[in-house]
């Protein structure tokens, strides 16, 4: 099949790549010069600066020129083509409706390229960024209006989780297709040949709009359950005595019923899916009447628990943040990723800078560069106060406090790193539960503030 990916983020780019490695001719466009000259070289460094995702790279490097192609001319490779897939940035308006002014522009572009193609065989649209239910039919009428000659609208959303993106593609769990006519549904299982009628993964055909309500459905409820672990499980250990929550975490899921997957506390989940899909379903119901009252507290709750943590360290052991130099470490939504959208950290220090801290030690593994775009002084001056890190211990080294916000593994060894770098009165904050060996710390005069535990002093 002659493939082209429209868009070169996170999901397109990972696409394209698997897309490839399966023998598809596939070619990458975008608009953005510089990332597609990035992409162009093979070279990891370069690749991993727009999109970091283990794995992702090799592939690139291995099917480059061969099966895969990188180009800002979509013209050039628009005949012959049997699948454009829509990989297109959909971000959230202030009401949380999705801002769909990206995609339609990339739609009309292609409608009209579409529009004078020579080659006149069936070419079939496929919309894999999360698009409002109905949005295939948008789709439609724009193909339509522009004159667009033997061609077909389908959903196809995709579900992979950063950190794990090329391993998920390659061996998803199931593959959603939403299409109206037979010969489309067709083309699909050509793209998809390798999952069709497979002993493990499940092949899902449907009509679009099912398919688009399926990845707003599934996101919405994935969220809903680590809104729960967060706003009941956690607050149980946090306020009743007694009672441990790793515990009850294991007892509750013991149930085959219930599953372990987002029952980990923490303080709250990022990245560039979850919320933005639950406001928008939110929105997409009320427009139809549909009472949203429990997606909305899945949604408060969480957007709650990236900052509470700090409100509890000032009643609970009386930490004052004002004028202390704090550390953060773990400033990606996840492990392996240099994302950041949506990510718990930005909350956190914004909050931090709020209640006039002197300083603000930050580090991450992999997203230190997409923090100083994040937290850009020319956009607030309070941003000047961020220092950045190549090592933890580095950005530990000095400081009153430090507020663990994601779940690095490197970050379950630090209460060595704090014995060394700090000493006492000091108070870590935990909202990852990443230090196993808390009770040393207690003994050596430090204060522990956990998601899930009460607080702990020496």
């Amino acid at each position: 099949m002659k493939i082209i990916v429209a868009g070169t983020g996170f999901v397109g780019l990972v696409h394209a790549a698997v897309c490839s490695e399966y023998g598809h001719e596939v070619y990458a466009y975008d608009n953005d010069k510089e990332k597609i000259r990035a992409f162009s070289t093979g070279d990891s460094e370069e690749i991993e600066k727009y999109v970091n995702e283990p794995g992702l790279s090799g592939i690139i490097k291995e099917t480059l020129g061969n099966y895969l192609f990188f180009s800002t001319d979509l013209k050039a490779v628009i005949e012959g083509v049997d699948a454009i897939f829509l990989c297109l940035p959909t971000p959230p308006n202030l009401n949380g409706s999705t801002n769909l002014t990206i995609y339609n522009s990339a739609a009309e572009e292609i409608a009209q390229i579409l529009a004078e193609r020579k080659d006149q065989r069936r070419v079939l649209l496929i919309n894999k960024s999360t698009v409002p239910i109905g949005t295939a039919r948008h789709l439609q009428k724009i193909m339509t209006n522009r004159g667009v000659k033997n061609f077909g609208v389908a959903s196809n959303p995709e579900f992979l989780a950063e950190g794990s993106a090329v391993e998920q593609s390659r061996r998803p769990d199931r593959v959603v297709v939403g299409c109206d006519q037979p010969e489309d549904f067709q083309i699909l299982r050509q793209v998809y040949s390798q999952y069709v009628n497979h002993v493990r993964i499940k092949y899902i055909e449907s009509t679009p709009e099912t398919a688009e309500a399926i990845k707003y459905v599934a996101n919405t409820m994935l969220l809903t359950y680590i809104s729960f672990w967060n706003g009941v499980g956690a607050k149980i250990g946090e306020k009743i005595p007694n009672v441990s929550i790793d515990d009850l975490r294991k007892g509750v899921t013991a149930d085959d019923r219930i599953s372990t997957w987002g029952s980990y506390v923490s303080n709250g989940a990022g990245g560039s899916c979850f919320g933005k899909d639950i406001r928008s379903l939110i929105y997409q119901l009320r427009q139809v009447h549909v009472r949203t009252k429990m997606l909305e507290s899945s949604y408060e709750v969480n957007e709650e628990q990236k900052v509470y943590l700090i409100d509890r360290a000032i009643t609970e052991t009386g930490f004052q943040f004002n004028n202390k130099t704090v550390a953060v470490t773990g400033l990606a939504f996840k492990k392996h990723t240099n994302d950041m959208r949506d990510a718990s950290s930005i909350k956190v220090i914004e909050t931090l800078l709020g209640k006039g801290v002197a300083k603000i030690k930050a580090y991450d593994p992999l997203a230190v560069d997409t923090a100083r775009a994040v937290f850009n002084p020319k956009e607030n001056v309070l941003f000047e106060k961020i220092e950045y890190f190549h090592t933890a211990k580095e950005a530990i080294k000095g400081t009153d406090a430090l507020f663990i916000s994601s779940d690095c593994e490197e970050f379950r060894g630090l209460s060595r790193t704090i014995e060394d770098m700090v000493k006492p009165p000091y108070l870590v904050i935990d909202g990852r539960r990443m230090i196993p060996d808390f009770k040393a710390l207690l003994a050596k005069g430090f204060t522990y503030l956990a998601v899930g535990s009460v607080a702990m002093k020496p």
